[in-house]
């Protein structure tokens, strides 16, 4: 349970005796409230929704950093490179290897977040900001 009580905390709330898991902050109840009229849920139900999303969220991203770091700084830099949206001819002349080395650095880190193409590999880490990479 100390899990739990670490991520309602984080999430403004604290644990209360009774029949309430954990009270929340005005702006955040009155938020949740809303957001279940509107849904036409019970609050509780939306908020156990909520907070399950962001859980599973939080596991896909730690799940990404992993097998970021599962990879050489090589991959990692040409990863990079192909989320700002470089060719692997622009990689390659960026990094000073051939062409080919670049395509095998590309694949190892498909290979290794299990996806299929550098699309797919900017998708799923669009959130992350690698400007400093340039």
């Amino acid at each position: 349970m100390k899990f739990m009580e670490r991520v309602l905390f984080l999430l403004g709330g604290r644990n209360v005796v009774g029949n309430r898991l954990f009270e929340l902050d005005e702006n955040v109840h009155l938020a949740l409230v809303n957001m279940a009229t509107q849904e036409q849920r019970p609050p509780r139900e939306l908020q156990a929704d909520l907070l399950m999303s962001a859980l599973a969220q939080r596991e896909t991203a730690h799940a990404l950093w992993r097998r970021w770091q599962s990879l050489s700084p090589r991959e990692q830099q040409s990863g990079a490179l192909a989320c700002l949206g470089y060719t692997n001819r622009q990689i390659a002349a960026r990094l000073g290897v051939a062409e080919e080395t670049v395509k095998t650095h590309i694949r190892n880190a498909l290979v290794k977040f299990n996806l299929h193409g550098k699309a797919e590999l900017r998708m799923a880490l669009r959130e992350w900001d690698f400007s400093s990479w340039e």
